[in-house]
């Protein structure tokens, strides 16, 4: 009944459908193996033989993947609909996990990184698109939910995946992530949502709005983003080389950060309901900026996990907020705001972090992560528009 998105005007679908619970799978997917590649950074650094500045170039090439193959994705979503584009990027994710252990050399690596990041930045916009369609399909907000199912694969990803590290190996951890990855979309590859191409908004994502609204949001993703980028491509680094952690325990900073995350955001959708788009948007964000801080002037391994953790509660419902805001804009298409905002968030996530990489090299982390709370500041002065998320629930409930 719910593989096609055919559902009558105005009548909400059950609280959990097959096509619900294939694009949460998706999303906890993604989140694994991205929170799988977390603790294999110091690894991969230490192979081969990268200092900071070199590692920054590398994630460089990671989030130039992601910003070149998501566009792409996008149209051919247009084309052939979201479950043909996710189906299609979710299975060359697979394989990308033991490329970038198994890599030789720098070269071989790059190209890992471009393509992890393009395919794993492709199925992202992919797997969004199709919660929107389920969402309209259902009649029911059902985003941050799915952005929870993210997260709790990046806690399952991260929070193993030192431990794994350390009893089976670095190949060993890899081939493990692949198979569970595996079954994760082979589980949901029967359910998921099968919506139609969309020829009109095809033609439509080519002209960039000119309002100023979206490019708002779009800079509220951005900077919602950069501390998560940042947290998971150098909280391991900071907790191994400034906090001497173990490796086991270097990877439990994204696992805190993101077991935070993932618990307020299977909350996000009643708390919205409950104290409305603003209010939230404002409350998450203090979250993020006490946490940021605590982690950077944290005197031991433990505290900074404990702000990481903090940071994650904050950051949990700031960017699903911004998402629901870009689509619910009065007098623009939903897949249009919702593609700038997309695109500015994630660019923030993938590009950001190379940066920080540059300058920790010479200031060191801690004044990095003391300094990233000025970019929240930027969220709650324009926290107001965060109203315009509560169109969800005006009209799904």
């Amino acid at each position: 009944m719910d593989s096609h998105v055919n559902a009558p005007s105005g009548v909400r679908s059950g609280f959990i459908t097959r096509s619900r619970a294939a694009v949460s799978l998706l999303f906890l997917m993604n989140g694994f193996v991205v929170g799988c590649w977390a603790p294999k950074i110091p690894d991969f650094a230490e192979r081969l033989g990268l200092s900071k500045f070199e590692l920054g170039m590398m994630i460089i090439v990671f989030g130039v993947g992601s910003l070149v193959m998501m566009p792409i994705a996008g149209a051919q979503i247009a084309r052939h609909g979201s479950r043909v584009v996710v189906r299609a990027t979710a299975v060359c994710v697979l394989p990308l996990l033991l490329a970038l252990t198994l890599a030789p050399n720098v070269f071989t690596a790059a190209i890992s990184l471009f393509l992890f990041g393009g395919f794993i930045g492709a199925m992202d916009v992919a797997m969004n698109a199709n919660a929107v369609s389920v969402e309209k399909s259902m009649r029911r907000a059902i985003m941050s939910s799915c952005h929870a199912f993210w997260s709790l694969g990046g806690l399952i990803g991260s929070g193993l995946g030192g431990i794994v590290i350390a009893k089976l190996g670095v190949l060993g951890h890899a081939q493990l992530a692949t198979a569970l990855a595996a079954i994760f979309l082979a589980v949901a590859w029967p359910m998921i949502l099968a919506d139609p191409p969309h020829p009109d908004a095809k033609k439509e994502k080519t002209r960039l709005p000119m309002v100023p609204l979206p490019w708002l949001l779009g800079l509220m993703a951005l900077f919602s983003m950069v501390p998560e980028g940042a947290v998971l491509d150098w909280g391991a680094l900071y907790l191994r080389q400034d906090m001497d952690a173990s490796v086991a325990l270097s990877g439990l900073g994204f696992a805190a950060f993101s077991a935070t995350m993932a618990t307020m955001r299977f909350a996000g959708d009643l708390v919205r309901d409950r104290l409305g788009g603003v209010k939230t948007l404002r409350i998450c964000t203090l979250f993020a900026i006490v946490g940021m801080l605590l982690a950077s002037l944290a005197p031991d391994a433990e505290i900074a996990i404990l702000g990481f953790a903090l940071c994650g509660i904050g950051i949990s419902n700031m960017v699903p907020i911004a998402f629901s805001a870009a689509g619910n804009i009065p007098g623009l298409k939903p897949g249009i705001g919702i593609s700038v905002v997309t695109t500015m968030g994630y660019s923030g996530m993938l590009v950001a972090p190379s940066v920080i990489g540059f300058v920790a090299e010479h200031i060191g982390f801690a004044v990095v992560f003391m300094a990233l709370p000025v970019l929240l500041l930027f969220v709650l002065m324009f926290s107001k528009l965060a109203h315009y998320a509560d169109g969800v629930s005006e009209g799904g409930h």
